[in-house]
């Protein structure tokens, strides 16, 4: 029954590799699959491939890279492969005329526990506001971005050191099973979707851009911490340093907050003892990953070790 079942494919990070793989191992007829055009990048312009078409070229899948999802050329090319579903995870946002094509529905796979943490970067937010928990949902596509309803639900609890790239990776295989989950509820028959609740308090998670990720030192450790935290490894928490030996902005990629009672100077990074440690209001941030501009990422304790004067005071902005 299932490799009877025409499904298109839409993805284009690594994030979406694994829900393929899953639906590919549980014997789903993969027809097609629809990811964004190769384009140079880095400083030699080399072309850039993504990480779905690279997986679908080894696994001999036939891959699509439309540059508009509204050419004539397209549409027809998709609707002559008769898709009875068609699955989206970390896509464009589809025009109604491509996910109105499969006869049982176009499903979107999104990083979180809708309505909350619609937009690009649902896990990095999740743990640079300090969630507890996250989580995947299936939801149909409509005519807004993460608002169709919700099909399936899964939970998980964020660990107490969770990054966004350790919940990055479990969301991942986690959503990859609600994938297949849902496909298979969907062909039975036995699903029901149903509505998103708004309300006025909902968490957003836009885009991430370059200032976006500065550390406002005037926040409490703990929100400090959590921020660091939700854009480890990628894109990175950054401050810029001034000092007699280091100047620039440097990206903070590991750190752990210590309360205490001392009223210590804010935005003040000193070496203390083997530490490197950041004086806030309300305690004291240790770092302990870090990458100076220009160089590479590196251990507080190789950090210390480049450093001649280790009396100086490191100022933070």
């Amino acid at each position: 029954m299932k490799n009877k079942v025409n499904i298109v494919y839409m993805g284009t990070p690594g994030f979406a590799v694994a829900p393929l793989q899953a639906i590919l191992k549980a014997g789903y007829n993969v027809v097609a699959v629809v990811t964004v055009p190769d384009k140079p990048a880095g400083r030699g312009r080399k072309v850039h491939t993504s990480a779905v078409k690279d997986f679908a070229a080894e696994n001999n899948l036939k891959v699509l890279q439309p540059v508009k999802l509204k050419s004539p050329e397209f549409i027809k090319e998709i609707t002559q492969l008769k898709p009875d579903i068609m699955v989206v995870v970390a896509f464009r946002m589809l025009p109604a005329v491509v996910w109105k094509i499969p006869a049982m529905g176009t499903f979107n796979l999104h990083a979180s526990l809708l309505p909350n943490y619609r937009g690009a970067a649902p896990i990095n937010w999740a743990v640079m506001n300090g969630e507890k928990e996250s989580g995947v949902t299936t939801f149909l596509i409509d005519d807004e971005i993460d608002t169709g309803n919700i099909l399936l639900q899964e939970k998980v609890i964020l660990a107490d050191k969770e990054t966004a790239g350790t919940l990055h990776d479990k969301l991942m295989q986690l959503g990859a099973e609600l994938v297949v989950k849902t496909l298979d509820k969907l062909v039975d028959g036995n699903i029901a979707s149903k509505k998103q609740v708004a309300t006025d308090h909902l968490k957003s998670a836009p885009k991430i851009f370059r200032e976006d990720c500065r550390i406002n030192w005037n926040n409490s450790g703990n929100k400090i911490e959590s921020f660091i935290r939700g854009l480890s490894p990628f894109p990175a928490a950054f401050t810029t340093v001034a000092s007699e030996e280091v100047n620039g902005d440097m990206k903070i990629l590991d750190a752990s907050f210590f309360a205490d009672s001392e009223t210590n100077k804010s935005a003040q990074m000193i070496i203390e003892g083997k530490k490197l440690v950041v004086l806030l209001p309300d305690g004291k941030l240790e770092l302990e990953k870090v990458q100076p501009q220009g160089k590479r990422a590196m251990s507080a304790t190789d950090f210390i070790n480049g450093i001649r004067n280790k009396e100086q005071i490191f100022n933070l902005k």
